[in-house]
């Protein structure tokens, strides 16, 4: 475990196609997979998140459930569940929210700002943090568990 891998994205459409990527190998690879997506404001976690959408079919905005915690989408193939964890008061919250009930081994589960609900998720198979570069960011995952390693070696071997 512990698998490491970098990738760099320059711009907003860079870190869609990067997004797109990365759904593609998810959808190959893990269903039930939990990514744990780190960075400050701004980042470009829910802009990754957005391509990992589109290589499932969504053509829609993809919104930061902020509000709402969590955006549940159903693909034809593949339940995704979007959290937020931005504004969640106490960790707590989440069992009001049924948090259990996302995590039942099917869906992928992509939660922004995770450690506002520690203690009440799930560990995560794969944490990617996004951090700025000068012209850009740069997206470093790191897998968490055996499933994780998986993902980033299949991850090395997708064309961007």
């Amino acid at each position: 475990m512990s698998q490491e891998y970098q990738l760099q994205a320059h711009g907003e459409d860079a870190m869609v196609a990067l997004g797109m990527r990365f759904g593609q190998v998810l959808s190959a690879t893990a269903p039930g997979v939990t990514v744990f997506l780190q960075g400050d404001l701004g980042m470009g976690k829910t802009t990754f998140t957005r391509g990992i959408m589109r290589h499932f079919g969504h053509q829609g905005a993809t919104k930061s459930p902020t509000y709402t915690l969590v955006e549940p989408y159903q693909f034809k193939q593949q339940k995704v569940h979007h959290f937020d964890l931005y504004r969640l008061g106490h960790p707590e919250e989440l069992e009001y929210l049924g948090i259990r009930d996302y995590f039942d081994g099917c869906a992928i589960n992509l939660i922004e700002w995770p450690d506002k609900g520690r203690g009440f998720l799930p560990n995560a198979d794969v944490v990617l943090t996004i951090h700025p570069l000068e012209r850009g960011r740069k997206l470093t995952f790191v897998a968490q568990t055996n499933m994780g390693d998986g993902v980033l070696v299949h991850l090395g071997k997708v064309k961007q």
